[in-house]
């Protein structure tokens, strides 16, 4: 009987000592920290804690790390990392913009991990499941859209003899041909650009189906490109009439409008913040949908610029942080009717449009429903692969833009680039 009990108590100590060991281990494994890397404090982070909260309403171990840094210097660590081969200290969930998401794909498929089992891709715009996804597979849970929407200031426009009809579902060469008149009428020009900054040329043939690379994502696309030749023609006949701002900075653009200088704002949604900054121009201001190019086949009234996703890496944490980000991100109407209402957010969602959260009236805008709006035009952007080399093309492209406004030939101009991304991207 006592040799019994011994067995016993061995066997009962070696089970207390096997569950003191595991209990811990247990307790990291249910509150590991999930890490995510992203920009702008007010807009992404923001949108990062909302998901976060929502999501510790039905996973309270869940315990989300989020780490703001400038969207160049995680565009730098990424590559640095990926390239090395050394992924200590990478996140969990990185957010990258739509424009480079091709890039990180291609030259490091294996560090992310498709996400097509924990969302669905059916309840996204197209354009936005387009530019995360990589040989048929989704890599990331689309975010904020950069839908495009021309920002107008009517009464302006009405000075000039105009009404905002006159201008809804229009061309650039027509809204050119108003832009005169308004000059005329009201010595203010239509539009402000940055010449090192060609989100408008990219925006204007987006509209079309077409970008700086075919629909490999790699071939350079210049040259015989009829939606870039007609972007650079009608954005010269408009620098050439004065009826274009230059300006270099940020805080240069905003002072184009906030101050008055220019009639319209030709940018993404996510302009709007700034727009209503200036509050004594509210009721001034209307968004009509954006122009599209003339003398190109299948060109429309909806384009984007910008926008961003989230992509998970392949961590030791990597379920964890896609059930996180497909739940919430990828598939919460609470998440997107609290980030609209509280910082602004519009994401390509479109069971949201089943709902009356884009039904506000804005006051700023006379009434109208902005958001409603620009969800609508969202759906109507054309899927473009924006490829592997987005901004190295854009590069070259600034400075034939330069040389075109500076008497050019438009056609050697294009050949002459369309050269030089061949030597510099092959």
């Amino acid at each position: 009987m006592k040799k019994l009990f011994k067995v016993l108590s061995v066997v009962v100590m070696a089970f207390a000592t096997l569950a003191a060991t595991l209990a811990p281990m247990t307790q990291v494994s249910a509150k590991e920290k999930v890490t995510v890397w992203a920009w702008d404090p007010n807009f992404n982070i923001k949108a990062l804690e909302i998901a976060r909260d929502i999501y510790l309403k039905d996973n309270p171990d869940f315990d989300l790390d989020i780490v703001e840094s400038a969207q160049n210097d995680i565009v730098q660590r990424l590559n640095t990392s990926l390239s090395s081969g050394v992924t200590e200290g990478l996140p969990d969930i990185v957010l990258i913009e739509d424009y480079r998401a091709q890039s990180f794909l291609t030259a490091f498929p294996d560090a992310f991990v498709p996400l097509d089992d924990y969302y669905n891709k059916e309840d996204f715009a197209d354009y936005k499941v387009q530019a995360t996804t990589a040989n048929g597979k989704s890599y990331g849970v689309p975010f904020d859209t950069g839908v495009t929407g021309l920002y107008i200031r009517k009464d302006l426009l009405e000075e000039a003899g105009y009404t905002l009809e006159d201008v809804t579902n229009i061309t650039w060469r027509e809204l050119a041909e108003i832009g005169k008149k308004i000059k005329e009428t009201t010595d203010v020009k239509l539009l402000s650009m940055d010449l090192n900054d060609l989100g408008l040329i990219r925006a204007m043939i987006n509209a079309s189906g077409a970008w700086y690379t075919k629909e490999d994502g790699v071939t350079p696309w210049i040259a015989d490109n009829e939606a870039l030749k007609e972007a650079f023609t009608v954005f010269k006949e408009m620098y050439d009439a004065d009826i274009v701002n230059i300006h270099s900075d940020w805080a240069q653009m905003l002072q184009a409008f906030n101050g008055g200088k220019v009639a319209t704002v030709p940018q993404g949604n996510w302009i709007t913040p700034s727009v209503v900054a200036q509050e004594d121009q509210a009721g001034k201001w209307a968004v009509v949908p954006w122009p599209k190019q003339d003398n190109v086949e299948g060109s429309v009234n909806a384009s984007n610029l910008g926008g961003s996703s989230f992509y998970v890496l392949n961590t030791k944490n990597s379920e964890t942080a896609a059930k996180f980000i497909g739940t919430i991100i990828g598939g919460s109407k609470e998440f997107y009717e609290q980030a609209m209402n509280e910082i602004g957010v519009l994401g390509t969602y479109t069971p949201m449009l089943e709902t009356d959260v884009y039904n506000q009236e804005v006051d700023y805008f006379g009434g109208q429903q902005i958001y409603k709006d620009f969800a609508q035009w969202a759906e109507q952007i054309p899927s473009v692969n924006y490829g592997s080399h987005t901004y190295a093309v854009e590069d070259i492209l600034k400075n034939a833009l330069q040389q075109y406004l500076s008497g050019g030939d438009l056609d050697q101009i294009l050949k002459d680039a369309q050269t030089q991304a061949e030597n510099q991207l092959n």
